[in-house]
């Protein structure tokens, strides 16, 4: 879906008649061309969904935050991994599910996302304790807590498991928490700055070295 928001109502007619058009040519000239279907025109204080994330103006201030549709996708695909290896080890079961959570928090660490973070996590934590206790349905709690979850540095409760490595000796692992990836803000772009002219060349390169570089330190 494209959008295009409005800051003020009356920029609405603005945006239809003239941005619009300069945008479908500029499109055009370039083989591509926007969807009517999928493209809207709405006022920015009511704030709109966008690749996952919602994109709303609060009191003056544009706020960028995982979209709930999105965040549901996300837990709904972590219970279904979970209830798809009801008999898993914890050690299989962590492999599985760490690349999801810190794929999705990769994507999300450059807007606000710090305490939906800190949600997702406790949202992740009652479906892996539903899936120990159905495991092990004759086992008390204290139990159940003491070979699924541990004591891990300053954290608790940290869902944890074994893996064998090449030796055949088992190696601990640890499921990943999406509160523990860094936020890092995106830096804008120089708003002169072109991509598709050639004295812009240097600066977007060093752009996308920074942005690898973090990747890499991530």
């Amino acid at each position: 879906m494209r959008t295009i928001s409005s800051s003020q109502p009356k920029s609405r007619e603005l945006l239809e008649n003239e941005v619009l058009p300069v945008i479908e040519t500029f499109l055009k000239e370039r083989g591509l061309e926007l969807s009517s279907e999928k493209t809207q025109i709405t006022h920015v204080e009511e704030g709109f969904d966008f690749l996952g994330q919602n994109l709303r103006k609060f009191k003056g201030k544009l706020l960028i935050r995982p979209a709930k549709k999105n965040l549901h996708a996300f837990l709904t695909k972590v219970r279904e991994i979970t209830k798809d290896n009801k008999q898993a080890t914890a050690g299989n079961l962590i492999m599985l599910l760490n690349p999801v959570i810190r794929g999705w928090a990769n994507y999300h660490k450059h807007v606000v996302s710090k305490k939906i973070f800190g949600s997702v996590d406790y949202a992740i934590f009652k479906i892996l304790w539903q899936w120990a206790k159905r495991r092990h349905p004759n086992k008390g709690k204290r139990w159940v807590k003491n070979k699924y979850f541990h004591l891990l540095g300053d954290r608790k409760w940290v869902f944890s498991g074994t893996l064998p490595n090449i030796n055949g000796k088992s190696k601990p692992l640890h499921l990943v928490r999406a509160a523990s990836t860094p936020i890092r803000r995106h830096i804008k772009v120089v708003g002169i700055a072109n991509p598709y002219d050639l004295q812009w060349t240097n600066y977007f390169t060093q752009r996308q070295r920074k942005s690898l570089q973090q990747s890499v330190s991530s």
